[in-house]
Parts: structure tokens; sequence; C-alpha cells
């Protein structure tokens, strides 16, 4: 809940609309606010469901074609290197919106400070595995991934 409250903070309008004229700072405090990159992460980041997200965050299809984003990626160490290559994928589209992107396969790296959490990434069903199976190992990775956010 206190992190609905900071999203919701954060994308709310300054009560000071940039129509004062006694301020000579010579910027707007409505924009300064409006233009705060929001920090976003995606678990999973070298997954398949993951990667079809992320170029619809960078042009801006998550928080508005104004909103900048600092883009976090979590996933698996044996993930590390094709999480590279989507972080690599991402600087060539050169969205401005994205102002930063972080991959790491670091619980705290990734969680620290964040203001949006898609909590994308889970194991894919096996061969010979039931539905029942699936979850529990699911329920491993979400359980870890819900103490992060609580923590950090």
């Amino acid at each position: 809940m206190n992190r609905i409250s900071k999203v919701l903070n954060h994308l709310q309008s300054n009560k000071n609309d940039g129509l004062n004229n006694n301020d000579t700072s010579g910027e707007c405090p409505y924009f300064q606010k409006f233009y705060k990159p929001v920090k976003v992460l995606v678990t999973g980041g070298a997954g398949n469901i993951a990667y079809s997200i992320l170029f619809g965050i960078g042009r801006g299809k998550l928080l508005g074609p104004n909103t900048p984003i600092e883009l976090r990626l979590l996933d698996i160490p044996p993930m590390k290197t094709k999480q590279e290559g989507v972080v690599m994928e991402l600087k060539d589209c050169a969205f401005p919106l994205i102002k930063s992107i972080t991959a790491t396969v670091d619980y705290k790296t990734a969680f620290e400070d964040i203001d949006i959490a898609l909590l994308i990434g889970a194991r894919p069903r096996g061969k010979g595995m039931v539905r029942a199976d699936l979850l529990k190992a699911n329920a491993k990775i979400f359980e870890g991934q819900g103490k992060a956010l609580d923590k950090w």
C-alpha cells in the first residue's frame, strides 16, 4: 500500500502549477516533478514475456509518453548473458524515455527504491510437469520476490 501511495504522489500534479510570478528559479516546479524518472523493475528480464513488453515500456506504453524511466531487469544467474543481450538491444533502440538500464541477478540491486515492479519472471512448465508442480516451483520464486519488495 505504501508503494501505491508513493507512485500516486509521484504522478499527481504539483499544487504550484508554475504560474506563480514570484518564482525566479527559471524552472517550472510542475515539470520538475513530472519529469522525475520512475524506477521500474521487470523480473525475468531475459525471458520471452519480459522481452515482448520491454519495447512497449521504452515507447511509453506503461507510463505515458513523457515519463522517463530507470529500467531494472532481474533474472537468474544462468540468464545473465542473455540479459546483457536484451540490454544491448534496448540501447540500440535509443528510447528517449529510458534514462538508464540495470541488468542484475542481485535482489537488492533490483528491488532497492523501485516505484513499480512487474513480476513477470517465472519457471516455464517442463516436460512431464503438471500444473501443481509448476505452481509449487513458482511459489518459491514469488515468495522471494515478495520478501525483497518488503525489505527494499
